[in-house]
């Protein structure tokens, strides 16, 4: 098939290095550097939705698949198929569940989903109330609660409190203006216990194909400290069991796909679940993305086998065939390295070198996240620079790897965590 991927980070190279491994002509818009070694990279905007569209026509592609949030939000799936042209992403309507977390939320209470207990927030004085009253929900050693941004935020638009004091001040930070738009009507969440996987499924609107659980490092700090980012890393598989991966897909991803449908959504892509399973074992859903994770998709793509262009191709047209992917046994690590002052003032323009020698060591892929030309040059365009991604028999000989290929790549300031997949299982 020809194969149109839109988006230019490191989520749109793995997807973009995986295809082309099934045999497929990959078009990438607008790509990046990294991405120019599989597909051909055509200078097209992700939401620039008129030229997408006009692209896919002119190319002739059998599939597009729609990588970032934004441009889904914005109705580009719906663009893409009023046209004829098969599209992996869901409509506007669909790309709610991300684009709108008081939405997400009143979806999940609608339909039985078990999440935390909220309060959508439109004022400073409402935010006051719902954290008295979720901080009293709380265990008594877990008093925070979880402060959002209802629109989107590039993954930034979370505040995990700590006290009911951090969690006004961040509502207030946000009622002020520091998302912009995105920041305009708040939910507040009690604060749950336990711990956070990523699940990502497929879906044609009716069935559902889970990928390989992973499991993200969202601070920019070692210990899981300092300021909430987009993805500091990530490891495949995630500690999650078999057992406790069937419940999430029979109590959290089954009845949401349901619950879709029987509001008229047909969702035709991926849903990205956040989930913390608790002491007993139970998964909570925390919140959805609309779209393959970042950094997420990386270790997931390095591990997949089999014909994703197909599969995508059977979702998008309503004929998903559960099964036909399979999975490498070993392990996947992604440690992402940043550009100085991320997340909040990233440096850019900063050249990247070592990028051969990195990528030279056996099992490793550096994926391209933020990274464009100047001239002979690979620079920093971004906060996350790339997603440096190593397969090893268990998570710690990738983890050896990763680490080592970072160390061979010059960048100035750059910043990485040294304990991605050191949690244990």
């Amino acid at each position: 098939m020809k194969i149109l991927v839109v988006g230019s980070g490191g989520r749109e190279h793995a997807l973009a290095w995986r295809l082309a491994k099934g045999g497929h002509e990959l078009v990438v818009a607008p790509g990046n550097p990294g991405i120019e070694a599989v597909a051909t990279c055509v200078p097209v905007a992700a939401m620039d939705l008129d030229g997408q569209v006009r692209l896919a026509i002119e190319r002739g592609v059998d599939l597009v698949v729609v990588g970032p949030e934004a441009p889904l939000c914005a109705g580009l799936a719906d663009r893409l198929r009023a046209a004829g042209v098969p599209t992996f992403g869901p409509g506007a309507d669909g790309a709610r569940l991300e684009g709108s977390k008081a939405f997400s939320k009143q979806l999940f209470a609608r339909h039985g989903i078990r999440t935390a207990a909220f309060r959508v927030c439109g004022s400073v004085a409402d935010a006051d109330l719902a954290i008295a009253e979720l901080a009293a929900l709380a265990a008594p050693a877990r008093r925070g609660v979880v402060v959002k941004a209802d629109g989107l935020a590039a993954g930034k638009g979370v505040v995990v409190a700590d006290d009911a004091d951090q969690a006004r001040a961040a509502a207030r930070d946000m009622f002020d203006g520091r998302f912009g738009d995105a920041g305009a009507r708040l939910v507040i969440e009690q604060r749950l216990g336990g711990r956070e996987v990523s699940v990502m499924a497929l879906t044609d609107g009716i069935r559902v194909e889970i990928l390989a659980p992973a499991e993200d490092h969202k601070t920019l700090l070692d210990g899981d400290r300092g300021p909430n980012t987009g993805g500091m890393g990530t490891v495949s598989p995630a500690w999650i069991d078999d057992a406790t991966l069937a419940r999430v897909r029979d109590e959290v991803l089954l009845p949401t796909v349901a619950g879709l449908a029987s509001e008229g959504v047909d969702y035709r892509g991926v849903l990205y679940a956040g989930i913390m399973i608790d002491d007993a074992g139970a998964p909570w859903l925390l919140e959805y993305n609309c779209r393959f994770g970042d950094p997420e998709t990386q270790p997931v793509m390095a591990r997949l086998e089999g014909d994703l262009g197909a599969v995508l191709h059977g979702a998008a047209t309503g004929e998903l065939v559960p099964g036909a992917l399979t999975w490498d046994r070993r392990a996947a690590v992604c440690v992402v390295v940043a550009a100085a002052g991320y997340p909040e003032s990233p440096r850019t323009g900063d050249e990247v070198t070592g990028l051969d020698a990195g990528a030279d060591l056996t099992d490793v892929i550096v994926f391209h996240a933020g990274t464009a030309r100047r001239g002979g040059a690979v620079v920093s365009a971004g906060g996350r620079v790339l997603g440096v991604t190593a397969i090893g028999d268990d998570v710690g000989a990738a983890r050896v790897r990763a680490y080592a290929a970072v160390e061979r790549i010059g960048l100035a300031g750059k910043q990485f965590r040294t304990d991605i997949g050191a949690r244990g299982r």
